[in-house]
This record gives C-alpha cells, structure tokens and sequence, in this order.
C-alpha cells in the first residue's frame, strides 16, 4: 500500500511542477525533492522521465472524466453542463493566471519538444471536445455539434492565453459571459428549427 501512496504522490506532484515550470523545465531532483524520496526511491516507481509524464497524462484524464461525470450527475440540461465547462475559466483563474490553462500549456510545451507523448496529451483536449459535442447534440444541433465543440475550445483557449498574459481579470470575466451569451443564442436557434 505504502508503495502505491508513494507512486500517486510522485505523480501528483509531476502533474503539479510540470502545470508550473513546464515539462522540460522539471527534474528528477526536482520531483524528488518535493516528493520528500531519496533518488533512489524514485528510480523504483519510474525509470525514465516520459513514464512519468505518461502517469501525468493518464492522471490528467482520470481526473477530467470524473469531473465531466460529475457534471453529467449534478446538472440536468446540456446547456447547463456547458455552462459548466466554460466556467472552469473562473473556477481556476488564479491557476490560470499565474500557469496557464494547464492542457493548452502541455501540449504546446511537448509539441514545441517535437515529443512522443504530444498526441497523448492532446487525448485531453479531444476528451473535452467529445463531450461538448454530445452536450451540443443534446441540444439539438448534431448536424454541427464538432464544430461547436471545437469553436468553444478555441474561445476558452484563446481566454485563458490571454489572460495568462495580461492578468485582467476584468476580461476573463467578460470571455466568459460573452461565451456563455453564445451558447444561449445556439441553444435558441436549435429551439427555433426544431
């Protein structure tokens, strides 16, 4: 068990000093050290730095999904469940304006490194734009509902790049609303044709 509780915690705190200083920018030592292991120790749970960002990756997964199946159970309407997603802007903005979006960040950042593990990392992304999809088709809009998806990524990558850059709070807060402003003129105009 104590092993186990090792491994999450190497794990955790990867996830946690890759979102801040960057993949590349992140060591064993550096993980190590946080992790409060002995090198050593370390070597026993991962042997190379790509298992432990293929942990990450996978932890970052586990942990949207969960997220998204709480949503699914907490909010009965599609619209609301979008709401949702765009809200994670303000829920982590302070992550965000101080990291970035930490799914934009890594992907960028291992792209940049032309790294194997780019295309799993973008898994997270297509997670997010499969799930919009089908709240879009739950809508009513399943003839366009990709392209929804992928428009409302865009805008909430777009928002969280900017505000990491600029740390105005102010246009974060109007991103979103002019987001969520939008959705409800999708959700009307589905109503409409329908």
């Amino acid at each position: 068990m104590e092993q186990r509780d090792t491994h999450d915690r190497i794990v955790a705190t990867a996830d946690d000093l890759f979102y801040q200083q960057g993949f590349d920018h992140t060591s064993f030592a550096d993980i190590a050290s946080a992790v409060g292991i002995s090198r050593g120790n370390f070597y026993h749970h991962f042997k190379t730095k790509d298992e432990i960002l293929t942990a990450v990756i996978d932890k970052r997964l586990c942990d949207r999904a969960i997220m998204m199946e709480c949503w699914q159970a907490e909010v009965a309407d599609p619209l609301g469940r979008i709401e949702r997603f765009i809200d994670i802007l303000l829920v982590n903005g302070d992550k965000i304006r101080q990291h970035g979006c930490p799914i934009g960040t890594l992907t960028s950042e291992l792209a940049k490194l032309n790294h194997a593990a780019q295309p799993k990392a973008v898994q997270l992304f297509s997670l997010f734009r499969t799930w919009l999809a089908r709240q879009f088709e739950g809508l009513g809009r399943s003839e366009d509902a990709d392209r929804l998806a992928l428009e409302l990524l865009s805008r909430s990558q777009g928002a969280a790049t900017l505000y990491n850059a600029f740390h105005d709070r102010d246009f974060l807060n109007r991103e979103v609303a002019a987001m969520k402003n939008w959705l409800r003129t999708v959700a009307a105009t589905s109503r409409a044709e329908n």
